[in-house]
């Protein structure tokens, strides 16, 4: 997978996963501004949606080729294992920092094994996938950064990812704004505050 990988001084790692038709440099003033001493590594999406980057595919807006989804996240948590043997990077403190489609697929990584993030932090996620049992969560920690008039990711669809996410043993922190879909200075703040009183 096209990543960046730039070794900090302390043991954790930002995994930075971008949003539709970003790259693996849109969000590294993000990861700068919450942790400026972290490993990072920041990668880019796979698929290509009408030349756009993402990490998995949709069958419509908002409506998520389950699948693919699962299979996509199977290879990045794969390719998280290999990034830190290659790099040298503890395994275990890999916190992601993910908006939008890059949100998404970080939630499901938590989704499907508690071991894959340390924490999470999640601009404007949406429900990566309903019907499924989560693995124990106790121990990880998820922010979440939400629009109270997000056209694409409803404040219900957030209300909903937390429960469940709770309801896995997560501590989750919700954070609101009115700026829509848009990921907000106010929210990244907040992000940053609270990721230092982890």
């Amino acid at each position: 997978m096209k990543h960046i990988y730039n070794r900090g001084t302390n043991d954790n790692t930002l995994l930075l996963l971008h949003g539709t038709g970003g790259n693996e440099y849109d969000l590294l003033p993000i990861g700068s501004l919450i942790d400026s001493d972290a490993n990072v590594l920041s990668v880019r999406g796979k698929v290509s949606e009408n030349g756009m980057p993402r990490f998995f595919k949709r069958l419509a807006e908002g409506v998520f080729d389950e699948q693919d989804l699962i299979y996509r996240t199977k290879e990045l948590n794969t390719f998280i294992d290999d990034a830190a043997a290659d790099n040298g990077f503890n395994r275990d403190h890999v916190v992601a920092v993910g908006y939008s489609n890059g949100a998404n697929i970080a939630a499901s990584l938590l989704y499907h094994d508690n071991k894959s993030l340390k924490h999470a932090i999640l601009f404007h996620p949406m429900v990566p996938l309903r019907n499924v049992e989560l693995p124990d969560l106790t121990g990880t920690h998820v922010f979440i950064g939400a629009g109270t008039n997000d056209p694409i990711c409803t404040p219900e669809q957030t209300e909903e990812l937390a429960e469940t996410l709770r309801h896995a043993g997560a501590e989750v922190e919700l954070f609101w704004h009115q700026q829509g879909h848009s990921l907000t200075p106010d929210e990244v703040q907040h992000a940053a505050k609270w990721y230092h009183q982890l």
